[in-house]
């Protein structure tokens, strides 16, 4: 069992905003506050309105060139930003234990960008998106996520 003891941050995370929280309290009653609010910043638009076009060899031959994945590059980038925070945190002491929350994309995102001294500090994820749910509902969820499974014989 993986226990929310007093100090362990946890991390709510999507691809456009992340919530910084430190348990304050032990791991029996967990009263996470939020230390951090870290959100992307807006889009500055899209790069075009529609797919381009390109001419092939033959007469009147062209093909459609996809349009650029310009929200996946965004989330791509915020993540980035959200593991170097993490990164110079951990780095420095800030943190000793670290739980993430997010959606299965960004918690791979999240770990291919994270130093190994910092992964290493990783006692738990909880495969959810939380990033919208009121405090006393993410504390609910990651408790009960935390919590061993019973089994079956």
């Amino acid at each position: 069992m993986v226990a929310l003891t007093q100090g362990t941050w946890v991390i709510v995370a999507d691809g456009e905003k992340a919530l910084v929280m430190e348990n304050i309290t032990d791991a029996d009653d967990p009263n996470l506050v939020v230390v951090a609010v870290e959100e992307q910043d807006g889009p500055t638009g899209k790069p075009t309105d529609r797919a381009g076009r390109r001419n092939d060899g033959g007469p009147k031959q062209k093909s459609v060139i996809e349009e650029p994945t310009w929200k996946a590059h965004a989330k791509s980038l915020f993540v980035q930003d959200l593991a170097n925070l993490l990164n110079r945190k951990g780095l420095k002491g800030a943190y000793d234990r670290l739980v993430l929350v997010a959606s299965p994309h960004v918690l791979g995102l999240l770990r291919r960008r994270l130093h190994s001294e910092v992964l290493g500090k990783v006692v738990a994820e909880v495969n959810k998106t939380l990033t919208n749910h009121p405090l006393h509902k993410v504390e609910q969820v990651v408790r009960h996520s935390l919590q061993p499974k019973a089994r079956l014989a």
